[in-house]
């Protein structure tokens, strides 16, 4: 891991000014989102709660150097504050204040916004995917189990993406949906349940066969699926 950039992401639950002293301590980078009813204190001011310096949806701002916890014997952190603007009607309730060691503002935003990414991978992996969390195991066979899931996990979207690259999701999954900006489903959605698909058609392959005996002049629909099915099978 020496050649990359290690960035420590955490939600609420993690914004501990202890855990932030450690991390800087170990010269570890990271971006902890705090609660806006902390205190923090700049130079010669008195303390204030980062709810009162007038964060607006739409507005940002970064304090360099300042306490962020009445009690004593921890150093200074700087705070990344970022509310995302009101579009097309619609706006976050609440904005993000960041505990944070990166050089500036922009850079700790970045960051952070990767935290959604991670999100939806989490999700894959317990209720959207593979219900990690319902296998209650002892560490060492979770720790098996996270490396299963890895492999697995890799081979579900790279397989989503070559589905997606000869355009045959739509067979797989709905594309779109009413004022949805969005995708609806991910590469590694497409690949999981186009594995399904695969089973699918290894159970019903007879009922399919006797089903374009019986519907004729449904043919050309019937051989357009096949071919589908063909293309997602090459994807395997």
């Amino acid at each position: 891991m020496k050649d990359y950039e290690i960035i420590l992401l955490g939600d609420r639950e993690f914004g501990s000014v202890k855990l932030g002293q450690w991390l800087c301590q170990q010269q570890v980078k990271f971006v902890l989102r705090i609660k806006q009813e902390r205190y923090i204190q700049s130079d010669g001011e008195d303390y204030t709660r980062l709810s009162e310096l007038g964060l607006l949806p739409g507005t940002r701002f970064y304090l360099r150097g300042v306490k962020v916890t009445k009690q004593k014997g921890f150093g200074t952190f700087n705070i990344a504050a970022y509310w995302k603007r009101k579009y097309r009607g619609k706006a976050e309730t609440e904005g993000w204040y960041l505990l944070t060691n990166l050089g500036d503002l922009q850079q700790s935003i970045t960051a952070f916004k990767c935290r959604s990414g991670i999100e939806a991978m989490f999700k894959d992996c317990k209720t959207g995917g593979y219900n990690l969390e319902k296998t209650q195991a002892s560490t060492q066979r979770l720790n098996k189990l996270i490396l299963l899931i890895a492999l697995a996990y890799s081979c579900a979207i790279f397989q989503g993406q070559a589905i997606k690259c000869k355009g045959i999701q739509k067979y797989i999954g709905r594309l779109k949906e009413e004022k949805r900006s969005q995708r609806r489903h991910s590469s590694f959605w497409i690949g999981l349940y186009g594995q399904s698909w695969i089973i699918g058609m290894e159970f019903f392959r007879d009922i399919v066969e006797e089903l374009i005996q019986i519907r004729r002049n449904k043919l050309p629909f019937f051989q357009r699926g096949l071919r589908a099915m063909s293309l997602i099978l090459s994807s395997f």
